[in-house]
């Protein structure tokens, strides 16, 4: 078989994770802009993708392994500094000194925060467990328990809203790397697209960060679902994000088709017979009900980091009724 051959495979290997049935009643087409730029260093994040819908309360982020995932026998998530000058980047010290905290833990899962010994913006946001309240922390990571030991498998870096999910690590591997970032909320732009948040509670009753952002709305993000395969967010705003701003973003970047986090991306546009599917960096947007975006062929960066899909966009913020079981 030959290598286009094989790669089209892979993709078709792909989409059948995620095609799912035909389109809910309640799907909402959002639009799919793009907004990444070419860089040279692959410690930047140049890549953008963003939804936007003045109509979105409800959707799905999940982050899967690769199609190529069973057969990689060497991962690489070593830091690639070539053609990189960060010197021009702002820095904040935190209000206190580095520190680690242990919000919350059972046997199953653990919360931890962190402080920095400097960030790119002012630490000014709340995190709450219960009672427990902190102020400055610059990193929170979810834990959670696997076959054999325990896997930090979702982080959320509160002061900008830069969250990064994976599944937990094929038995093969041990461990897989973090690659794309996203961002969930009312997105705006202060040097790079941030999320402004005011407070992030997190109920572990039913794993949900309850999000208060600084615009006065608010939304949360559910793990409701984590495997050796893929992790499932369910997101839900407490209205939609106006005013042309998107309420969901795919952060990564890409230098070439072998030095990359993110590589490809398709679109389910409404109506169409099948998937668009391209190379990213040139995708010209649309309109689409499901998005997803990852690679198909190995990259020396991160090479296990997990696909990114965002899809079910529903204007109702209420799930939909489970059928019954008989």
């Amino acid at each position: 078989m030959t290598f286009s051959r094989l790669r089209a495979a892979a993709f078709v290997a792909i989409l059948a994770c995620f095609a799912g049935p035909a389109l809910a009643a309640g799907d909402v087409a959002v639009e799919v802009r793009n907004e990444s730029e070419p860089v040279l260093c692959a410690e930047k994040d140049n890549v953008t993708i963003k939804a936007i819908s003045p109509d979105v309360r409800r959707f799905q982020i999940e982050a899967a392994h690769p199609a190529y995932i069973a057969g990689l026998v060497r991962d690489n998530w070593d830091a690639d500094w070539a053609n990189c000058d960060m010197k021009g980047d702002p820095s904040f010290a935190p209000p206190s000194p580095p520190r680690r905290t242990t919000f919350w833990e059972t046997i199953d899962y653990w919360l931890v925060g962190y402080t920095f010994p400097t960030f790119w913006r002012p630490a000014d946001t709340t995190f709450r467990v219960g009672d427990r309240v902190e102020k400055g922390l610059h990193l929170v990571q979810l834990w959670k328990l696997g076959k054999d030991k325990s896997y930090e498998v979702l982080v959320v870096y509160p002061q900008d809203g830069y969250w990064r999910a994976r599944p937990l690590p094929p038995e093969h591997l041990g461990f897989s790397s973090y690659g794309s970032s996203f961002l969930f909320g009312p997105i705006e732009q202060d040097g790079r697209p941030v999320v402004n948040i005011r407070e992030i509670e997190f109920d572990p009753k039913t794993l949900t960060f309850k999000l208060n952002f600084k615009d006065g709305s608010a939304g949360s993000l559910r793990l409701d679902s984590v495997d050796e395969n893929r992790m499932v967010l369910d997101a839900v705003l407490d209205k939609p994000v106006t005013g042309g701003r998107a309420f969901v973003a795919l952060r990564s970047m890409y230098v070439t088709e072998f030095n990359n986090d993110v590589a490809r991306i398709a679109v389910r546009e409404p109506g169409a017979k099948g998937w668009r599917e391209e190379a990213l960096m040139p995708f010209q947007g649309g309109k689409a009900t499901d998005i997803w975006m990852g690679r198909t062929t190995h990259s020396r960066h991160n090479t296990s980091s997990p696909d990114m899909v965002f899809r079910h966009f529903a204007a109702d913020p209420n799930p939909p009724p489970k059928p019954d079981k008989k």
